[in-house]
C-alpha cells in the first residue's frame, strides 16, 4: 500500500508511510497512537474505496501553534483602526503504517457433546384441517 486518504477533523489528507503532517488540534495525547477513518487505499493496482480490511496507524508527535496571522481593519477619514492576530492550534502527526488490520481471534470454546434427549427427536403432530 503506497498511499491512503484519511479523514481527520472533517478534512481529508493523502498520506503515505513515514510522512509527517500538521493537522487541526486533536484530543489525543503526545506519544499515543490512533487509527483514523480510511476513505481510500491505492498505489498497488486498482484503488479501493472505503476498505474494511485496511487500517492506518497514526502517532501523535506533539501539539504546537501555527504562525501568527495579522489582521488589520481601517476606514479612511474616520480614525478607525483595529489590529488583531490569530494563531491556529495544530497537532503534528506521523503515519506509522498503512496495512491490513490485525484480526483479533476469540479463544475457541470447547464444545461438549450434546446429550440426545428423547423430546428433541419427536416432531410435532400435524394439525387436522378444519371442517366448515
Amino acid at each position: 500500500m503506497s498511499y491512503a486518504i484519511i479523514s481527520l477533523g472533517g478534512k481529508q489528507y493523502r498520506v503515505s508511510e513515514g510522512q509527517r503532517l500538521l493537522v487541526d488540534r486533536l484530543p489525543t495525547e503526545d506519544g499515543k497512537t490512533f487509527t483514523p477513518d480510511v476513505l481510500l487505499v491505492g498505489g498497488d493496482g486498482a484503488p479501493s474505496l472505503s476498505p474494511q480490511d485496511v487500517t492506518v496507524t497514526v502517532k501523535v508527535l506533539g501539539h504546537e501553534r501555527g504562525p501568527k496571522i495579522r489582521i488589520g481593519k481601517y476606514k479612511k477619514r474616520t480614525g478607525y483602526k483595529r489590529h488583531t492576530g490569530f494563531r491556529s492550534a495544530l497537532t503534528q502527526i506521523q503515519i506509522e503504517s498503512i496495512g491490513a488490520a490485525a484480526k483479533k481471534r476469540a479463544p475457541a470454546k470447547a464444545k461438549a457433546p450434546a446429550a440426545a434427549s428423547p423430546e428433541a427427536d419427536i416432531a410435532p403432530a400435524p394439525t387436522p384441517p378444519e371442517a366448515s
